[in-house]
């Protein structure tokens, strides 16, 4: 039986040759470290990428579950906010009572059996919670010293449902812009087939990735002022869409479509803070001539 020692003599390879010398070491090494510093990039890269269509394919879904409640409730549309009003029942109606923030007794912030699982969309999801959140948002809320991830990213447009009516003040059964200046003239579609009859079904979104220290009462307010011809008025609310996805936000569509939307102005993607809600304060922000705005607006609504 043939040894190591034969073995490696009978194929040429020297036995007892000298090692590596300390420059060789460190210029292997060097190799190492470029061949790292270029691929490390392509990681993140892919890894932004794959968030991404995980987040589109999260979308799809809800946007789904949002039409199938529609298709078997006669065609009325889930609200998109509660009214915040106390013991208002309408309110039951709308897709999430959540008003997130990072108080830990706040249980919609963690726990999906407080609000999420009691809402009119839920039996169309699956049950599967995870599609409420985009990948890429990794917000955190203390419970009694534990970290436990927040369970709400998606925000629904406003206008698409508006707010639950108040009951004893609101006409009923369709929601409202929220008796705000900017949503005056112009529609709350309450039935899928309002949005249908205009043929803007692939131009109205529905649900979008929202900031973490800006996602509230789970929808998504734009600020209709200036459209479409005076860009010198545009204003954000205090809502601010997404920006994970390097830069960019996903959406949903009225026709089922998902995409994302890179943002232009850098007045739309002011730096994250973390750890808060509404970090920037309450008011609105005046952004004239932002044209990431008049994207928004135009596929927020359309003039009564």
């Amino acid at each position: 039986m043939r040894t190591v020692k034969s073995f490696v003599r009978a194929s040429g390879w020297p036995i007892g040759g000298r090692g590596f010398t300390l420059i060789e070491l460190l210029v292997v090494i060097a190799i190492i470290a470029i061949l790292a510093a270029l691929l490390l990039p392509a990681l993140g890269r892919a890894r932004e990428k794959g968030q991404g269509i995980a987040c589109l394919n999260n979308h799809r879904q809800l946007a789904i579950a949002w039409r199938m409640y529609a298709e078997d409730n006669r065609d009325v549309l889930v609200y998109a906010s509660t009214s915040g009003y106390f013991n208002n029942w309408p309110d039951a109606y709308a897709w999430s009572g959540a008003h997130m923030d990072f108080d830990g007794n706040n249980r919609a912030n963690w726990d999906p059996t407080y609000d999420m699982e009691k809402r009119p969309l839920w039996p169309y999801t699956g049950k599967n919670h995870r599609i409420f959140k985009c990948p890429a948002d990794h917000s955190t809320v203390k419970v009694q010293g534990v970290s436990r991830p927040r369970i709400l990213t998606m925000s629904m447009n406003l206008y698409v449902g508006g707010f639950a009516p108040i009951y004893w003040y609101d006409p009923l059964p369709y929601g409202t812009a929220g008796h705000w200046d900017f949503g005056e003239g112009y529609r709350v579609f309450p039935k899928i087939s309002d949005i249908n009859g205009l043929g803007v079904a692939s131009k109205i979104f529905v649900f979008l990735d929202m900031r973490e220290d800006r996602v509230n009462w789970s929808n998504f307010m734009t600020d209709m002022t200036g459209y479409p011809d005076r860009p010198e008025l545009f204003t954000f609310t205090t809502d601010l869409p997404g920006m994970y996805h390097n830069r960019a936000c996903g959406f949903s569509f009225a026709d089922g479509h998902s995409e994302m939307r890179r943002w232009i102005d850098s007045r739309t993607t002011p730096p994250l803070v973390r750890g808060d809600v509404d970090p920037l304060g309450a008011g609105h922000l005046a952004s004239p001539g932002n044209p990431d705005i008049a994207w928004l607006q135009d596929r927020s609504t359309r003039p009564k």
